[in-house]
């Protein structure tokens, strides 16, 4: 060919611009378009001799080069793959057609999977003008007869063409980078960049540096890619040290995940995955899951929310999705129907999982809900159709540490009209409330996530007649001592007594008082709170009132029991008015001790109960040296 000079034919002038500052979100994007543009010329290349139209060497192999040249200050991309001849260069880089592969899918269209070819040398080669002061290009076609073609350009509207001395069939990018990107020279910095995009690749890479002068040979690396990621096996020739170690491999998490699931379908689009529940140290961990996205084995983005659903976000794992339309930057997806499709079948294909386990290993599934708990909870809230498929293998955890469906837990109510789920939210502050029902053979869930105020709520709006009770919320009928209930006209009287004594002595004239007959004979008495109240407090904790509690109090009753009798001496003493300081007193000390039972007292309190309690020891120590 004769050396040609000229101006590309860009639709508008001010491209190079577009490119630099809007195109690419990521400045070492370039390298994944020079990478993927090598990894399509090789896929091409083998296409056309599958089908005869091209002849390959019998010891052929599938080879990109990332080569770096501290003293030229160049980076540069070499393949063995198709080549380009100095016309396909005039009209793929030239003319900026946005993907070589139209007319090559025009073509073969119906011989070959024209969903394999993400495109070659369209738009995605510019991208290197984002680091570079000058750009050239040396290309070898795999054609016979074919010259060798160098092309250039120093990022404006003009190119120069001349032949060039590669002997070699396949593409040469020579990027000579300018002075803000020379951290693009960096060898660990590129191989973290390549392993980031091109992990997995089909074709194996080698990272070069050409040495300095006289500090030796060229050194050549062993590939730092994984040709054959796990997800491509048939899952059932998949062994669990195989899936264990690719997790640790991938996500550097040296705990175990819990359990997977291997997604490998062909119809009716083309996925394969690995999707990982990891097993979590701390309730935070929820936030921190990464589903990494593949296009044929090449790395798009972390976390895309349109194909991955968001609660899905909280596992780990790889997704590799050919199907998927992106746009010139192989980043950003169209066709919000079709992505639609997939991110519905990945809900799917988890909640068959977690109903194949509930089946097959309920021990096993108990096991795990500890650790999958708040993904389930937050799947159900976000997605209908996953509570939809999921919503009868909620399980919950009992304080006699048992697993239970709701359906299991509600059973001794079936018959009747509304039924209640008594559950805890805080096992050390509610310690005495279990141990009552522990007592009276009772049982409650354990609620104590940061998840469930919101589950609580949104289990309720989808159950009917179903009603969620913090155990210290209410007397469960099953506590209550029927038997010892006296009459209507004297629990209305013991009632008013015992409001105007413990208020006085409590100093509190809004403090509301019940009196119960409890079974439990030893505990005088108990503080409930109001559901709702302590709901409204709760989730105010959720959407950041964590610096003063006290803007949102709790409601609280205190439920005085007539089945110990300390509680109608109280009131006896009470109506005695020699008698009635003592009343004052002991009835100061019964409401401490409801309340200690309940919460850690503030310390201003505390004091004032510790000196309650030496006076105590005091007048019994001063009654019993009278009687001797």
């Amino acid at each position: 060919m004769i050396q040609e000079k000229g101006s590309l034919s860009i639709h508008t002038e001010n491209i190079f611009p577009i490119i630099k500052k809007w195109l690419y979100s990521e400045k070492d994007i370039f390298i994944r378009e020079l990478i993927s543009n090598s990894a399509d010329a090789i896929s091409k290349l083998k296409k056309l001799a599958a089908m005869g139209e091209a002849r390959l060497e019998d010891d052929f192999r599938p080879r990109i080069e990332v080569i770096v040249d501290k003293e030229k200050q160049t980076l540069s991309i070499n393949d063995n793959g198709i080549g380009m001849t100095d016309e396909e260069v005039r009209k793929y880089i030239n003319q900026i057609a946005f993907s070589g592969a139209k007319d090559f899918i025009e073509k073969y269209h119906g011989k070959t999977d024209d969903q394999q070819i993400i495109g070659h040398f369209g738009l995605g080669f510019y991208s290197s003008f984002m680091v570079s002061e000058r750009v050239s290009i040396d290309t070898l076609s795999y054609r016979e007869g074919a010259e060798a073609v160098h092309w250039e350009s120093s990022g404006d509207t003009e190119y120069a063409m001349e032949p060039s001395d590669r002997r070699e069939r396949g593409t040469l990018v020579t990027l000579k980078l300018d002075k803000d990107s020379q951290e693009f020279l960096d060898t660990w910095k590129l191989r973290e960049i390549v392993k980031k995009y091109f992990e997995f690749l089909p074709y194996e890479i080698f990272l070069k540096e050409i040495p300095e002068k006289d500090q030796g040979k060229e050194k050549t690396e062993t590939p730092i890619n994984d040709t054959n990621p796990l997800w491509l096996k048939n899952p059932k020739d998949c062994t669990d040290e195989e899936y264990r170690k690719f997790y640790h491999q991938v996500f550097t998490d040296f705990n175990d995940p819990l359990f997977w699931i291997h997604i490998n379908m062909d119809y009716p689009f083309n996925m394969k995955g690995i999707i990982y529940f990891p097993r979590l140290r701390h309730e935070f961990d929820t936030v921190q899951g990464k589903i990494k996205l593949y296009y044929n084995q090449v790395f798009v983005a972390d976390n895309i929310k349109e194909v991955i659903p968001e609660f899905l976000l909280m596992l780990k794992g790889c997704l590799d999705c050919p199907d998927l339309p992106l746009n010139v930057s192989r980043s950003f997806l169209q066709n919000e129907g079709y992505v639609q499709k997939i991110s519905a079948h990945i809900t799917k294909k988890v909640a068959d999982k977690l109903q194949l386990l509930f089946k097959k290993d309920r021990e096993g599934y108990n096991k795990y809900w500890d650790d999958i708990h708040p993904f389930v909870k937050f799947g159900c809230m976000r997605e209908d159709k996953f509570y939809d498929r999921v919503s009868d293998i909620i399980v919950y955890k009992t304080i006699h540490d048992k697993y239970v469906t709701l359906d299991e837990y509600l059973e001794p109510q079936k018959g009747k009209e509304e039924k209640r789920v008594y559950y805890v939210s805080d096992t050390r502050q509610q310690a005495q409330y279990i141990k009552m029902f522990k007592d009276n053979n009772l049982d409650a869930v354990i609620l104590n996530s940061l998840i469930d105020p919101h589950f609580i709520g949104f289990m309720e709006s989808r159950l009917d007649k179903v009603k969620f009770v913090c155990i210290d919320a209410d007397i469960a009928g099953a506590i209550r001592d029927e038997g010892r209930e006296p009459e209507e006209k004297e629990k209305k009287d013991l009632l008013e007594k015992a409001e105007k004594l413990f208020r006085e002595a409590a100093s509190r004239d809004n403090l509301k008082v019940s009196v119960e007959s409890l079974k439990n004979e030893t505990m005088p008495a108990i503080i409930l709170l109001d559901e709702q109240s302590r709901r409204f407090r709760e989730m105010s904790k959720t959407f950041g009132n964590t610096i003063n509690p006290d803007l949102f109090p709790v409601e609280e009753t205190l439920v005085l029991n007539l089945s110990n009798p300390l509680i109608r001496d109280i009131i006896r003493l009470y109506e005695d008015q020699d008698k009635k300081s003592d009343a004052l007193f002991a009835a100061g000390y019964v409401y401490d001790l409801a309340v200690l039972n309940h919460k850690q007292l503030d310390p201003e309190r505390m004091a004032k109960f510790i000196e309650k309690s030496n006076e105590l020891l005091r007048r019994m120590t001063k009654t019993e040296a009278q009687s001797a």
